[in-house]
C-alpha cells in the first residue's frame, strides 16, 4: 500500500485500487492486473465518495448485491479487492476506481473541480449532487449515461453463442469490466457537467462530438498503461500506431501452428476489446485509427458513431505523428548502434524511452483536448470549432509549439475535411479565437466578479455573480456576438488556474452567456411546432475582468438558424435512425442509452 502521507492532515495522498487495464478478455496478459492510485478521500461502504456514489441493485434480478467496504482492513491492506469476473464486490471497486482516475484527470486539466450536469433532488439529501454508479443495472449489452438518472448504468449480457471471439461462447460479459467503457461513461457525464448544451442535438456534429470526446478519452488512457505499452513498443518495434502485433515468432510458409506464430490485436488502439467480440464483431469495438487521411467521410457518414471515428482519427493521427518526431532521434541512434534489430528485440533502455515519450506525447494531447472545452462555444459545436477551440487554449498555456503539437493537428484535421467557419485560412493565427478588442479594437471588462480560489464561491457570490455577467452581456451585446433584442443569461461561471511549462500559474475565469428565441421549426407551415434556437457566447477573461474571448454563436446567423431546421425536420422525417421520443424539438436532449444501442 502507498504510505505517502499528508503532512497537515496525516492522512494519505492516494488509495492504491486494483482494476483491469483493458477488460478479462486480455487475462494477465500486458499488465492487463494494475493497480491505480486514486485520490484518497473517506469511504463509505458502496463505495460512497464525494463525486461518486455505486448502488448496486440489479433490476433484472430484482437484488442488491452486499456493497464493497474500501477501508475494511483485509481490503485496504491488499490495495483492494483482486481483478475477479464472478465477484460483484470488485466489480463495484473497478466501477469507482476507473470514474475517479478520469475525474482526476478533468480536474487537473480544466484547473478546477468537476461539477455534474445534472440538477434537483432533495435539498437535504446528502446525495444529490453524487453521480450515481450502477454495476449491474441490466441484463442488456449496452452502458449509458443519463441525467435524468443521475447516474451510470452498466449493463451485462451473454456473449454470442456462434462467433464470441476470445471469449467463451455464451459466457457472461460485464460492462462495468471494461476500463474503456467506464472512461467512456464517465467522460459523458463530465460533458455535461461542463457545457451543459452539448446534450441537445443541433446538427450531425453534436452527437458525434460527445461520442468522439468519451472515446478520445477513454484511447489515450492506454498510454499511462506502462506494463501494457512497454510491451506493445517491443511487439511493434516502437511503431504503436500499427493496428496489429507481428507474431513473437515468424511462421513457416506453411502457416502458423502455434499461438506464439498468431498475429494479434494491438491493444493500444482498440476500444472495447471484449464488448466487439463478445456482439460478434470479431474486433474491439472502435479504433483510434478508423478513419484514413484524404477521405470525404464527412459527407456520407451521420451515425454518431461512425461520424465521430472520424474526430477521434484526426486527433490520433497528430498523436502518433508527434510522437514518431520526438522519437526520430532515439530510433537511429538505436540503428546505427545495433539496439533495434527488428519487433520484439528493442534494447530495454530504448524501450523504456520510447514508452515514456509516448506516455508524455498522450498526455499532453489529452489534456490539450480536456482544456479546449473550455473555448469551445457554449452551444451547437463543430468539429471545426474543436479544432479552433484546441488551438487556442493551447496557444495560452505553451506559446511556443517547438514540437508541432499544433500543426500536427491542424493537418489532420484538414485532411479529413474539416473546415472550420469564418477563418481564412488553416494557419495557426486564422483558427485562434478573437476578442473584442482585436474584432472591434473594444476593451470589454466585466467590474465586480467575486471568486477565490482558496475558499471557494459561494452560492450568494455565485447569484451576485451571474447579474453581473448578466448585466456585462447586456451592456456590451454588440462585442460580444450577443442579440440586443433578447435578454442574456449567465449560465455558467468558473474560475480556473493552470500551469503552464514554463511554472507560471495562470488564472482566468470562464462563463457562458445564453440567449434564446422560440421560432417555428418549419416556418413555411402555419401548423409547424415550435422549437427553442440557442445561442451565446463563451468568455474568457483575465483575472481583472478583461474579456480575451468571446467565442460566439449568435442568434443572429440565418445561416445556423437554416442549419438547425434542416436538421430537425431530417430527423422528424425519419425517426428511426433519431435518439428522440416524439416530444418536442426543445425538449429532446439526447438519450445516450438510444444513442448507444444505434438509434
Amino acid at each position: 500500500m502507498k504510505t505517502t502521507q499528508n503532512h497537515d492532515s496525516g492522512a494519505p495522498i492516494y488509495r492504491p485500487l486494483k482494476v483491469y487495464a483493458f477488460d478479462p478478455s486480455q487475462g494477465r496478459n500486458i499488465g492487463n492486473y494494475m493497480t491505480v492510485n486514486v485520490k484518497y478521500e473517506k469511504l463509505q461502504p458502496g463505495p460512497i465518495g464525494e463525486h461518486l456514489m455505486v448502488i448496486d441493485y440489479d433490476a433484472s434480478n430484482r437484488c442488491y448485491y452486499l456493497p464493497v467496504d474500501p477501508d475494511d482492513p483485509a481490503i485496504l491492506l491488499r490495495g483492494g479487492l483482486d481483478p475477479s469476473e464472478s465477484n460483484p464486490q470488485f466489480h463495484q471497486q473497478m466501477a469507482y476506481a476507473v470514474a475517479s482516475e478520469t475525474i482526476k484527470r478533468f480536474e487537473f486539466a480544466l484547473g478546477r473541480p468537476i461539477k455534474w450536469g445534472f440538477r434537483g433532488g432533495v435539498r437535504n439529501d446528502p446525495n444529490r449532487r453524487r453521480l450515481r454508479i450502477f454495476p449491474h443495472a441490466m441484463q442488456e449489452a449496452n452502458a449509458y449515461y443519463s441525467r435524468d438518472l443521475r447516474a451510470l448504468v452498466f449493463g451485462y449480457f451473454r456473449a454470442s453463442e456462434t462467433d464470441a471471439g476470445s471469449n467463451l461462447p455464451g459466457q457472461t460479459v460485464f460492462t462495468c469490466l471494461s476500463h474503456d467503457i467506464i472512461v467512456h461513461e464517465t467522460t459523458h457525464a463530465l460533458i455535461d457537467g461542463q457545457r451543459d448544451f452539448f446534450t441537445e442535438p443541433t446538427g450531425f456534429d453534436t452527437p458525434a462530438f460527445h461520442e468522439a470526446f468519451a472515446d478520445i478519452i477513454a484511447l489515450f488512457q492506454h498510454f499511462s498503461f506502462k506494463e501494457a505499452l512497454l510491451e506493445t513498443i517491443q511487439r511493434t518495434g516502437g511503431r504503436i500506431y500499427k493496428s496489429d502485433i507481428e507474431p513473437e515468432t515468424q511462421p513457416a510458409n506453411r502457416g502458423p501452428t502455434i499461438q506464439a506464430e498468431l498475429s494479434t490485436g494491438n491493444p493500444m488502439v482498440g476500444l472495447a476489446k471484449q464488448f466487439g467480440e463478445a456482439m460478434g464483431m470479431r474486433a474491439a469495438l472502435r479504433s483510434a485509427l478508423g478513419t484514413p487521411p484524404n477521405s470525404n467521410d464527412l459527407d456520407k457518414l451521420f451515425e454518431p458513431h461512425s461520424r465521430g471515428s472520424i474526430l477521434v482519427a484526426a486527433v490520433f493521427d497528430a498523436f502518433f505523428t508527434v510522437y514518431l518526431r520526438r522519437t526520430r532521434d532515439l530510433m537511429r541512434i538505436a540503428r546505427a548502434g545495433g539496439a533495434m534489430t527488428g519487433p520484439g528485440e528493442l534494447h530495454p533502455d530504448l524501450a523504456n524511452r520510447l514508452a515514456a515519450e509516448a506516455a508524455k506525447t498522450a498526455s499532453h494531447f489529452v489534456n490539450m483536448c480536456i482544456r479546449a472545452l473550455d473555448y469551445c462555444p457554449p452551444v451547437d459545436i463543430l468539429f471545426g470549432d474543436f479544432l479552433r477551440a484546441m488551438i487556442t487554449a493551447d496557444c495560452d498555456l505553451v506559446p511556443d509549439d517547438d514540437l508541432g503539437y499544433r500543426a500536427a493537428l491542424i493537418e489532420a484535421f484538414r485532411l479529413r475535411g474539416v473546415r472550420p467557419e469564418y477563418v481564412v485560412s488553416y494557419s495557426e493565427e486564422s483558427l485562434r479565437w478573437c476578442g473584442p478588442m482585436e474584432l472591434y479594437g473594444k476593451d470589454t471588462r466585466c467590474e465586480g466578479l467575486i471568486f477565490d480560489l482558496v475558499k471557494g464561491t459561494s452560492p450568494e457570490q455565485m447569484k451576485e455573480n451571474a447579474r453581473v455577467l448578466s448585466n456585462f452581456g447586456k451592456n456590451n451585446a454588440r462585442w460580444l456576438g450577443l442579440s440586443t433584442k433578447e435578454p442574456v443569461q449567465a449560465h455558467s461561471f468558473h474560475p480556473v488556474h493552470r500551469v503552464g511549462p514554463d511554472g507560471q500559474l495562470k488564472i482566468e475565469i470562464v462563463a457562458e452567456l445564453m440567449q434564446q428565441r422560440k421560432l417555428a421549426l418549419d416556418p413555411k407551415d402555419k401548423s409547424s411546432p415550435d422549437f427553442t434556437f440557442r445561442g451565446g457566447s463563451t468568455l474568457v477573461l483575465d483575472r481583472d475582468g478583461h474579456a480575451r474571448y468571446a467565442i460566439q454563436k449568435s442568434l443572429e446567423s440565418l445561416e445556423r438558424l437554416a442549419r438547425q431546421r434542416e436538421y430537425h425536420l431530417q430527423l422528424s422525417a425519419n425517426l428511426g435512425v433519431a435518439p428522440y421520443s416524439g416530444r418536442p424539438p426543445e425538449a429532446q436532449p439526447m438519450s445516450f442509452n438510444l444513442v448507444h444501442r444505434g438509434y
